[in-house]
């Protein structure tokens, strides 16, 4: 059957982005690889455009941006704070898209939010973890499966991998309080984080085990779908649905900082435990 084309690669180059989107990129790996913590400080303004060679008013932009996405918080008098999205915490359910962006999935419905791999310019999907920290949420994963196996060829076209390349393959059921909310099918190239095998997540982040590959793996677009519709039996007994609540069915293909296919991933929510809120960008 026919593919689409890729995207040309500018299109996701960083040099493609706006000054103040390319400093608050850099910013943000820095803040990754420093292994900050939430609640700790910024350097002041000035300080921080000296470091990036930028004028204060573009930095100024460029922690806004890291703000609006949750990674930063100002405090009056004091300066810029780290939150808990900053710190790189579990971002299992995924990065945003290039143009629309992404969810989150919270107790009860959930609030949309923002993750530090997100395209700047754009909304995006909070990490599972994120969100049950800075809502004093108690998050719980239970693995049902993960192996690796070959991947199929429709799987292989989407991440750009042969057919038959170690695929990476992991089913968890995640809970915020103890009340289930998604049940979660990510797939991954092995060849880009081979301790993905050997990793228990149950207790392991998703995102920053890939973070800890040789290079380091990090998610910046994805395309993101949702669609709503009626539970399977099985989603029905794992989701703890009786009565007649659908669910939302979230698709989620990120890419690297390199444009290459990292991560693809089925989220099936409860419906009533799910908001989707999306920012058209151009």
């Amino acid at each position: 059957m026919p593919t689409e084309s890729p995207l040309p690669r500018g299109l996701l180059d960083a040099d493609a982005l706006p000054l103040y989107a390319q400093v608050a990129a850099r910013l943000m790996d820095d803040i990754t690889a420093g292994g900050a913590r939430a609640g700790d400080r910024l350097p002041s303004e000035r300080v921080l455009a000296e470091r990036y060679a930028v004028s204060r008013v573009t930095m100024r932009s460029a922690l806004a941006d890291l703000a609006n996405r949750g990674v930063i918080e100002s405090s009056p008098a004091r300066g810029w704070f780290l939150t808990s999205t900053g710190t790189g915490a579990d971002t299992g359910t995924g990065t945003g898209t290039g143009a629309a962006a992404g969810a989150s999935a919270g107790g009860g419905t959930a609030e949309a939010g923002d993750t530090p791999s997100a395209p700047p310019g754009g909304r995006s999907v909070q990490g599972f973890a994120d969100h049950a920290l800075r809502h004093g949420l108690a998050a719980r994963t239970r693995v049902l499966a993960s192996a690796v196996r070959p991947a199929r060829v429709q799987e292989a076209e989407e991440l750009r991998i042969a057919p038959g390349a170690p695929l990476f393959e992991m089913r968890r059921l995640r809970y915020l309080d103890d009340l289930v909310v998604v049940v979660e099918h990510n797939r991954l190239p092995l060849a880009l984080c081979p301790r993905l095998a050997d990793t228990d997540f149950g207790t392991a982040s998703l995102y920053a085990t890939l973070r800890t590959a040789t290079p380091g793996q990090f998610p910046r677009v994805a395309d993101y779908s949702v669609e709503a519709r009626q539970p399977t039996p099985e989603e029905r007994e794992l989701l703890e649905i009786t009565d007649v609540t659908p669910v939302l069915v979230a698709t989620q293909l990120a890419y690297n900082q390199d444009a290459r296919p990292l991560e693809l991933t089925v989220a099936i929510y409860r419906g009533d435990r799910y908001r989707f809120r999306a920012s058209i960008t151009d």
